[in-house]
């Protein structure tokens, strides 16, 4: 997995790239298949702003989050994509693709 973390009009600490890390890892424990994260931390004049783009096996997930401050909107979008990726993960499990067969029916 690749992970790569911009800052606009901030500076990336390493405090904040460690803790971006752990949550990055939190991700990989629901869904090893995570091919690369692209996130983007951003500073505005009154709130702090994180978004990020995955690539999964086969689809594209995005999600922003602000908040007070650059740790409140890193764990919103934390929630946000794990969320995201359970939900993903689901639609791959999910059997209702195989709804429109008849196969299982017994034809009196």
């Amino acid at each position: 997995m690749q992970l790569d973390i911009t800052g606009h009009h901030i500076d990336v600490t390493p405090l904040l790239n460690n803790y971006i890390k752990d949550k990055v890892t939190r991700l990989k424990r629901h869904f090893d298949q995570v091919l690369n994260i692209h996130i983007i931390l951003e500073t505005q004049k009154h709130s702090n702003k994180a978004e990020a783009s995955l690539n999964v096996s086969g689809n594209h997930i995005f999600a922003n989050a602000s908040g007070h401050d650059m740790y409140a909107a890193i764990d919103a979008l934390a929630d946000k994509l794990d969320r995201q990726i359970l939900k993903h993960k689901e639609k791959l499990r999910s059997h209702h693709r195989n709804e429109g067969c008849h196969r299982n029916l017994a034809i009196n």
